[in-house]
């Protein structure tokens, strides 16, 4: 009985390090990947606008209730600023979050699809590998956009 087991035991642990052999493993710097595609380029860019677009609307509203006579008009129309700014800055926040899910979903489908071409069968963040794998990160920042 424990010459059967033992034979089990061998056999199982030999297979299962002759399949982890022939795992084709790949690696990616995606924070390299990332930093170097001109969508997150282009992302980052257009908030930055859209932030500072924000910002100047909310002097001209500054203005406007300074401009304001009355303590009563002044109250009502910042009350009205104040919920048109949460207005526009949540547009643009859930903007960017969208376009961001776009680009990251982007990336993620170059990655596999690179190394998918190069025949491998497991991608792994290089930030998480101690070693072994086989670097693609270049191959995949010549493709991403």
């Amino acid at each position: 009985m424990k010459k059967t087991l033992l034979l089990v035991l061998t056999t199982l642990i030999l297979s299962s390090g002759i399949s982890m052999a022939a795992q084709n493993i790949a690696v990616v710097d995606v924070t390299a990947v990332v930093a170097k595609s001109a969508q997150v380029q282009n992302l980052k860019k257009e908030q930055q606008t859209k932030m500072q677009d924000l910002e100047k609307w909310l002097k001209n509203a500054q203005a406007d209730v300074q401009k304001q006579q009355t303590k009563e008009g002044k109250e009502k129309l910042l009350k009205k600023y104040n919920a048109d700014f949460a207005k526009k800055k949540e547009a643009i926040v859930k903007d960017y979050a969208a376009k961001l899910k776009a680009v990251d979903k982007s990336i993620t489908e170059t990655i596999s699809a690179t190394a998918k071409a190069k025949g491998y069968n497991m991608v792994i963040s290089k930030s998480v590998v101690v070693f072994g794998g086989d670097d693609i990160t270049a191959d995949v920042q010549k493709v991403v956009k």
